[in-house]
């Protein structure tokens, strides 16, 4: 990589450890299933198939958020070119996805969300080609990486000198 490069690496902020992740699924599985057992021994047994329901569903959302800690993003700006990977390192396997945008012709855009309830969406585009960068990152983290990629890829057509290449910055 030439010595005038920019890297940003994106880590999500996963601040459950899995050991907190276990307790706290237990504790509401065992909270649950006694009130579910005490009703059940009342005659109301139609409970019991609920809530094993309610705690196979939190077990699943809780596994899908804990499988978040291994993804990774890491966007590299040179004077030619910017270069998107993203990694996830779930369950033993890498599965690499990378996508390489001339920076010339580059553009950086927060879309706007659809619906209140969505987030914003910041994207890099060229040639009718677009990748969304930083889903994991807060609307604040967000605006911010923004404002660095497009002080370094400039608008469409223009292409501002990268200044020399430090340290690679972190966004958790």
């Amino acid at each position: 990589m030439p010595a005038a490069a920019r890297h940003f690496d994106l880590i999500p902020h996963c601040s459950l450890s899995v050991r907190g992740a276990l307790v706290f699924f237990g504790s509401v599985c065992l909270l649950t299933f006694g009130v579910a057992g005490a009703a059940t021994l009342m005659g109301y047994w139609p409970v019991l198939p609920f809530a094993g329901a309610e705690m196979l569903l939190l077990g699943w959302a809780l596994r899908s958020n804990m499988q978040r800690r291994f993804e990774r993003e890491s966007i590299h700006v040179t004077e030619t070119e910017i270069v998107i990977e993203h990694r996830s390192l779930g369950a033993g396997h890498a599965t690499p996805c990378r996508i390489v945008f001339p920076r010339h012709w580059a553009r950086v855009k927060i879309r706007r969300p659809k619906s209140p309830l969505h987030r914003c969406q910041l994207v890099i585009e060229s040639h009718g080609r677009a990748r969304e960068v930083g889903k994991f990152l807060t609307e604040e983290e967000r605006r911010h990486l923004a404002a660095d990629l497009r002080q370094l890829i400039g608008d469409m057509n223009q292409s501002p000198e990268i200044p020399g290449a430090g340290s690679p910055e972190q966004f958790s």
